[in-house]
């Protein structure tokens, strides 16, 4: 049986983050809908303008991603970041 994967997106985000909130949980939401994987948003502690969506247990990669970047797109995600980008990175449990 493949391994499930967990997907980790971090990024910095710039100004009033009410907006960026608003539209990450809107995007979560989507995602949510079109793919059955629920998304958690964590703040770090000591620099509470990074953040990290956390999506677990992703069985199936390939749709995951496809929607996940598409919805992305659809609520203008990279605007909230500094730098523009949302950096991704995919993990599996260690044997």
């Amino acid at each position: 049986m493949p391994k499930q994967i967990q997907y980790f997106v971090w990024y910095a985000i710039a100004g009033d983050p009410r907006p960026a909130r608003a539209a990450i949980a809107a995007m979560m939401t989507d995602v949510a809908c079109r793919t059955g994987v629920t998304g958690r948003l964590l703040v770090r502690q000591e620099a509470p303008a990074t953040w990290m969506e956390v999506y677990e247990d992703v069985a199936d990669p390939v749709g995951f991603v496809r929607e996940f970047a598409a919805a992305a797109l659809r609520h203008e995600l990279a605007r909230f970041a500094i730098d523009g980008i949302r950096h991704v990175e995919a993990f599996v449990a260690a044997d």
